[in-house]
Order: structure tokens, then sequence, then C-alpha cells
């Protein structure tokens, strides 16, 4: 079965998620959704500001970011870049991670994504509002 693509509702429940296993200090898994979830509010942003999410636009937040970056700049979104830390804060997270063991993760790693993670909440929560930062 195939479900109609929902980036809001995905980037909401994998936060709600990554902060469930955060709290039970379940690193690994908590830093995925992080991924997963700015990822998907990446894509609703787009959406918002009139992109399809094809080509370049589909694909995971490491790839996503860079791309999203150049297109929100000079756009009524662009000032919610500067929520972020400079540079690319997934340019360390990967899909394929979600093989990795989970002793390669902690809260020093895990906590740049969520910090990216939850400012992507706000600007997401600002672009479906048709606010501004």
């Amino acid at each position: 079965m195939t479900y109609p693509e929902d980036y809001a509702d995905a980037h909401d429940r994998h936060w709600r998620d990554a902060e469930f296993l955060f709290q039970d200090t379940r690193w690994a898994n908590a830093d995925h959704l992080y991924g997963l979830s700015a990822e998907c509010g990446l894509k609703k942003v787009l959406q918002v500001e009139g992109q399809p999410i094809t080509g370049p636009h589909k694909t995971h937040v490491d790839r996503l970011w860079p791309v999203f970056q150049t297109f929100i700049q000079g756009r009524t979104g662009a000032g919610h870049l500067s929520k972020f830390p400079g540079g690319t804060p997934f340019n360390d997270w990967r899909i394929d991670h979600r093989y990795a063991h989970g002793g390669n993760f902690n809260d020093l790693t895990v906590t740049p994504h969520r910090d990216a993670a939850r400012a992507t909440r706000v600007m997401v929560q600002h672009a479906i509002q048709g606010g501004q930062p």
C-alpha cells in the first residue's frame, strides 16, 4: 500500500519519537529520527514556498540542507537560517547510520542534531503560519 506524503505530520511524528528516545538515552535511534524530522521539516518549508519535492529535494537531510539553504536565501524564509549554527548542521548525519553500532552515539554527538531539528520545527511553524522569524 502506498500512502500520500505528509511532510508536516512526518516531521512532527519523528520529532516526538526522537524526544522520547533522547530522554531514555537511546542516542542512536534518537539521532536517526532527529535527522528524519529535520528532513521532513525542510521539505514542508519547500512545499510552502511552492517547490515540488522532486530531484535534488528528494534526498536525505545531509544532502538536502545545502540545497535548501541555497534555495531559501533571498526568499521570505531566509531569516530562519539565522536560527541555525553556521555551516551544515547535518553534515555528519547519514541515513546509513541506522546500521551503525549504537555505541557510536552519545549525547554530545546527538545534541547538535537535536538543536538543528528543534530550529527546523520553529521554521516549519512560521512557514505554515505565513510568518517571519
